[in-house]
């Protein structure tokens, strides 16, 4: 024997078995160890797991409000700041109101002249119905005097014609028949002005009942109140009533005040945006999952979520109120092309909103843009 073997101990064979034993023994208890965790996590997926899906891809968000003036003005108060607490219908900016002010005095001016147009109209009216009458009375009394003149006439001629018959004999005198000639004329003048005199009646009378007729027809069935002109005289005061009410800028939406762009002194004109209210209770929250996540989601799910900002002891529940219509790179500005020969495959997105509880937000506030945890129960259609 070596002097190397010679100084290797002897294992004793009893411990050596006591060793394998307890190895055995503690390897066996590992496998029940992982067996057991193996049946729960499978208990765990086939119980709770597989009916939910979730995603930390996911952001607070709003239909916020662009607050932008509808009529044209300089900023003479600006009432709000940034970040303040702002209610539907508060007032947020005010402008100069002389402009409008004159508008409406206008506006004022010309509905009361259109009401006393109509009062004339009807005026005339009346007016034109008693030259109507009485020029039927003078049309009677011009044909009397043109029957008269037709007799004038009559016994001027006939009286011309006796003294020119008997003339040659010396029975009458050259001046008898002078004076019967100019008796002829003066009758025969009378009935020429008789006749005109039934024309210039008559046309009058003619002329009284168009005009008549005319008038009639813009007041006919209307009052002060409907008629045309009067209505439109009053659109015109309401259209300056409300821009003068325009100049006082209000709130929308009940939120908060954001990216406010007004000063005092600005001049403002119409669609020019001002600031952003962000209602608070009203945010919703859309989560950007993997497309082979939403085989099951269904609009109408519970969904539970909690926020980076109060952390997991906070949760928020809410439901599916709709998936987009289209991934997130195929909506953008610049949509993915993938029709080349290097082409990867990635995995897609869908953004899918989720409505939030307004009691939950009321007591803890989110903003927008904040970061989200969501998972969906897709066991709760």
């Amino acid at each position: 024997m070596s002097e190397a073997e010679a100084q290797v101990p002897e294992v004793d064979p009893q411990v050596s078995a006591a060793r394998k034993a307890g190895r055995a023994k503690w390897l066996k208890r590992l496998a029940i160890v992982l067996v057991l965790a193996g049946l729960a996590w499978g208990a765990w997926y086939l119980l709770v797991a597989r009916h939910h899906v979730s995603t930390d891809n996911a952001y607070v968000n709003a239909q916020m409000a662009q607050v932008t003036p509808l009529v044209a003005g300089s900023a003479v108060e600006v009432l709000v700041k940034d970040t303040q607490q702002v209610k539907a219908g508060d007032v947020l900016v005010r402008l100069d109101q002389a402009n409008a002010s004159i508008a409406v005095a206008q506006a004022e001016a010309d509905l009361a002249a259109a009401r006393r147009k109509f009062g004339q109209v009807v005026a005339t009216n009346s007016a034109l119905s008693a030259q109507i009458d009485t020029s039927s009375a003078g049309l009677v009394q011009a044909q009397a005097r043109l029957r008269m003149a037709e007799a004038d006439f009559d016994k001027a001629r006939v009286d011309l014609r006796r003294r020119e018959a008997v003339a040659g004999s010396g029975a009458v005198s050259g001046d008898e028949v002078t004076q019967a000639r100019r008796a002829y004329a003066a009758a025969s003048a009378a009935l020429d002005a008789a006749r005109g005199g039934i024309s210039e009646v008559a046309s009058a009378r003619r002329v009284a009942q168009g005009q008549l007729a005319a008038n009639d027809a813009l007041v006919r069935g209307s009052s002060v109140e409907t008629d045309p002109a009067v209505r439109a005289a009053q659109a015109r005061l309401g259209a300056a009533l409300l821009d003068l009410e325009r100049t006082e800028i209000r709130a929308p939406v009940a939120g908060v005040v954001s990216r406010l762009q007004v000063q005092v002194g600005q001049r403002l004109n119409p669609g020019q945006t001002i600031m952003t209210i962000v209602p608070l209770e009203k945010l919703y929250v859309d989560a950007n999952f993997k497309e082979g996540q939403l085989g099951r989601v269904r609009p109408g799910m519970a969904v539970t979520l909690t926020s980076d900002l109060y952390g997991g002891d906070v949760v928020y529940h809410g439901k599916v109120t709709g998936i987009a219509g289209g991934t997130g790179s195929s909506m953008a500005v610049i949509p993915a092309q993938n029709a080349t020969g290097n082409w990867i495959k990635t995995v897609q997105r869908l953004p899918v909103r989720i409505e939030l509880d307004p009691a939950e937000l009321r007591e803890h506030p989110l903003r927008v843009g904040l970061s989200m945890d969501v998972e969906i129960d897709v066991s709760s259609e």
